[in-house]
């Protein structure tokens, strides 16, 4: 007889782990977590493989910008590898003050605040400033970030139909006039490519005395003038209460940054505890953004460049018959309908030679399985005329 002590115990964890049918399912066929062994631009190699990124949000190209990476180095050999702080106690500098200011700037904003991550810097936009019994209307297809900061923040949710502002207004006249309301959208759908319909959007918000915050994480760098996003596009600067974004996209480095009015990121700085118990943004990581966004501002061949191939590869998938969701941005689906079929195109692009990301339900609606790419400035016309070619190729698979 075994003594009890010498009995493992179940660990229902543990076991839940173990038999996790979508692990089980992402192991078996390996579509994610690829690790590229080199990369330059728009070229990476992938298990020996030379390969065209076409699924990286690097849409300015900048990220292998001489400019970008010299101030990168600079800034390490000057501040070190990190600030090993909290901005609130020891890890603010002077650099972040440098590149806050010059988004604030840029953007049209009193202030702003950055990140270690653009993920932090959404959620933290929504829920610094919510709380319960709050009412926050939010688009169905906004991302994950801005789900947790709603969740987090405990306030009442509403959903209203994706980019409908119909039914955000049928929506926000159900509910109590005297509650407090806030609008989450995003500025431009990085699954769908959609370009929100802000002006409807926000008309409907101020009618409610919603507080808006737009997420444009896709939209800086993209749209509006020298890329100052979807807000400067439709020149709602006045009418939007807080933007929120990345640096990991067209700013090609990481964190992300919250702009507002003064007010609302002092705010922020005081009870947002994601932005208070957070570590800085590290030295290179600010040098590269602030490096970025000069360049931005200096060399506006690039966001030509991206808005001529953007042009040059959406109408390649069209003449292909392939379904693009009606996007209007450089982040382009391909939608496929089903899984299965998804998976078929995915793997002879990568035959041929093209990386791409597949993304499935629950992540998209049913139905709607697709192919996210994304176009870039860096992308050459050989690679664009090699990217037809595989498209080509592999929409004969499905």
């Amino acid at each position: 007889m075994q003594l009890p002590f010498f009995t493992k115990a179940g660990n229902p964890i543990h076991d839940r782990c173990k038999k996790d049918a979508a692990t089980k399912m992402r192991l078996k066929y390996a579509p994610y977590y690829h690790a590229m062994e080199q990369q330059h631009g728009t070229s990476v190699k992938l298990q020996g493989r030379d390969m065209i990124m076409l699924s990286s949000n690097d849409y300015l190209g900048l990220s292998f910008h001489p400019k970008v990476i010299e101030a990168g180095r600079a800034a390490l050999l000057k501040w070190g590898s990190s600030t090993t702080g909290a901005r609130i106690s020891n890890g603010s500098r002077s650099y972040h003050l440098q590149l806050e200011g010059k988004l604030a700037a840029f953007l049209g904003r009193e202030a702003c605040h950055v990140h270690a991550a653009g993920y932090l810097s959404c959620l933290s936009g929504v829920a610094a400033f919510a709380q319960k019994g709050d009412i926050i209307l939010a688009d169905k297809n906004i991302h994950s970030c801005l789900w947790d900061g709603i969740r987090l923040s405990t306030a009442t949710v509403e959903r209203f139909s994706h980019n409908n502002p119909d039914d955000l207004r049928a929506v926000a006249a159900s509910l109590p006039a005297a509650t407090p309301k806030m609008m989450v959208v995003e500025g431009v759908y990085s699954m769908e490519g959609h370009i929100a319909r802000l002006p409807e959007l926000i008309a409907i918000a101020k009618e409610h005395a919603c507080f808006n915050v737009i997420d444009d994480a896709h939209g800086f760098g993209v749209l509006g003038h020298q890329g100052r996003g979807t807000v400067d596009h439709f020149g709602l600067n006045a009418d939007v209460d807080l933007i929120c974004g990345s640096m990991s996209k067209s700013l090609a480095s990481t964190g992300g940054f919250v702009a507002g009015s003064r007010e609302l990121i002092d705010y922020l700085r005081t009870h947002g505890k994601h932005t208070i118990f957070s570590a800085a943004l590290s030295p290179s990581q600010a040098a590269c953004a602030e490096a970025a966004l000069d360049v931005m501002q200096t060399e506006p061949e690039h966001l030509e460049r991206l808005r001529a191939n953007r042009k040059t590869y959406t109408a390649m998938l069209k003449s292909l018959g392939l379904d693009t969701w009606d996007s209007e941005t450089p982040a382009v689906p391909i939608v496929i309908g089903s899984a299965e079929r998804a998976y078929a195109f995915w793997k002879a692009l990568l035959e041929k030679g093209v990386f791409t990301v597949m993304a499935l339900s629950p992540a998209v609606p049913p139905g709607k399985d697709l192919i996210r790419t994304a176009i870039s400035a860096g992308h050459t016309d050989e690679q664009l005329a090699r990217i037809a070619e595989a498209m080509s190729y592999a929409a004969k698979k499905i």
